[in-house]
């Protein structure tokens, strides 16, 4: 009996340890996705910024051809 009582404890043990090995590879697969995950989005922010600085520096642009265009219109005594 205690021969069978052994070899049980011995099965289950090994049945534990092949769930914890899955679960372990599982755990290295989910992670090595939320890495990927986490440079597409760091990604995505630097595009973000990049393109934040381009609308800014088009708003310069037109403020700037504003000006000139209001100090020609004064010039030339266009304005109301």
């Amino acid at each position: 009996m205690t021969e069978q009582t052994d070899n049980l404890v011995l099965e289950q043990l090994r049945k534990i340890r092949m769930e914890l090995d899955a679960a372990r590879e599982r755990d290295h697969e989910i992670m090595t996705r939320l890495s990927g995950i986490e440079i597409g989005i760091t990604r995505i922010a630097r595009d973000e910024a990049g393109n934040y600085a381009e609308i800014i520096q088009d708003r310069h642009t037109v403020d700037r051809i504003r000006e000139r265009l209001d100090r020609i219109e004064r010039r030339l005594e266009l304005t109301d």
